[in-house]
């Protein structure tokens, strides 16, 4: 330790720099990450001009990375040097419970990690993320240190580039896990915005089961590749009424599920009027902090609404879907550039310069 490594520091909102800090020192319970493959997350180009509130400078961000174990800590005994390991974004206590006379008190709000919901844990911190109340440097570095915990081992047919994107995958599979009861092949589950996440979500949406899957985007690339993806019909809810379309679909009711990926009013808006009565809408996007809801909708045709947040123990499964093909993130990988070029590439992810949909950089 003590050893100086490149890493691409936000110095100030709209400044990225590359930058030499000390690599991360390890605990008995951590392991160290040679970073291979770090993807650069819509997060983080929101980040970049402090628009989310969540990426304080200085700070190193990425948390969408790939590489292989460069040391263990002391308690650390099932993994080895070089072995190939993806890494969980949360980094979860993995006990927040509460006590009360020896009894784990189930009508208290704190026992996230004890049920499983990992997610939702009190002391949950995110790589590459600094808010105010904790700053935890990620991925965007030749080193990053992480809990043993919240690794995963990596199969031999997926490359660095391709895990980078199990995160994002991981958050897919996690919104479908959350719509329902499994689906049957006669079900039509909808996905409005088809950026990286809703591309994913048409294939989750496929490997659950779902018959026919529809994007809804008001971008026709975009949409050109959710049909690669899977998804059976397409509609530019800027150009068409891509409810009426969803409805036309199904004999009038509308899709069993709709998944929205955006996080705006409109997308929202879409993804109510697009699911049938007794239907549920799984919101997974947050780019707005707040909505205009059509709150007598809702109420009146009984639907379900879901947030879905991050993901919570699917990286298993995420990288099962990967691994067997069920899952593709070759079609969906922009470009892959050396870290020295980040600042470049997020210049241009934040110009919205066409087709580019996911870069992963290399440091």
């Amino acid at each position: 330790m003590g050893e100086a490594m490149d890493a691409l520091l936000l110095k100030q909102y709209m400044h990225l720099e590359l930058v030499q800090m000390p690599e991360p020192e390890i605990g008995p319970d951590d392991i160290l990450v040679r970073v291979r493959a770090c993807g650069i997350c819509g997060s983080d180009v929101h980040g970049m001009d402090g628009s989310t509130g969540r990426r304080l400078p200085p700070i190193v961000m990425g948390h969408e990375a790939a590489g292989e174990v460069a040391a263990v800590g002391s308690r650390v005994h099932d993994l080895g040097l070089g072995d190939r390991v993806t890494f969980d974004s949360t980094i979860y206590c993995g006990q927040c419970f509460y006590f009360a006379r020896g009894q784990v008190n189930l009508c208290e709000n704190r026992f996230y990690c004890a049920r499983g919901q990992v997610n939702l844990c009190e002391n949950r911190e995110v790589m590459g993320v600094s808010p105010g109340p904790y700053r935890r440097h990620g991925a965007f570095a030749e080193f990053v240190a992480v809990p043993r915990r919240i690794v995963y081992r990596l199969p031999g047919n997926l490359s660095y580039e391709q895990a980078a994107l199990i995160e994002a995958v991981s958050v897919a599979a996690h919104a479908v896990s959350l719509s329902g009861p499994p689906a049957a092949p006669e079900d039509v589950a909808a996905v409005v915005g088809s950026g990286m996440i809703g591309l994913l979500t048409v294939q989750a949406l496929r490997a659950a089961g779902f018959g026919r899957v529809v994007a809804v985007d008001v971008d026709d690339a975009r949409l050109a590749m959710a049909r690669t993806l899977g998804a059976a019909e397409t509609f530019n809810s800027k150009t068409s009424d891509a409810p009426a379309g969803v409805r036309e679909l199904t004999d009038g009711r509308g899709a069993s599920l709709a998944v929205e990926c955006v996080g705006a009013t409109d997308p929202i808006r879409t993804a109510i009027a697009s699911v049938r009565k007794g239907g549920a809408v799984t919101l997974v996007g947050n780019f707005a902090p707040s909505i205009d809801l059509p709150l007598q909708e809702v109420v009146t045709r009984q639907l379900r609404l879901q947030g879905s947040c991050a993901s919570s123990g699917e990286y298993p499964a995420a990288i099962d879907l990967m691994a067997r093909g069920a899952i593709q993130v070759d079609p969906l990988i922009s470009a892959v550039a050396p870290l020295a070029q980040g600042a470049s590439w997020f210049d241009r992810l934040y110009r919205h310069e066409p087709n580019l949909m996911k870069v992963i950089l290399r440091p």
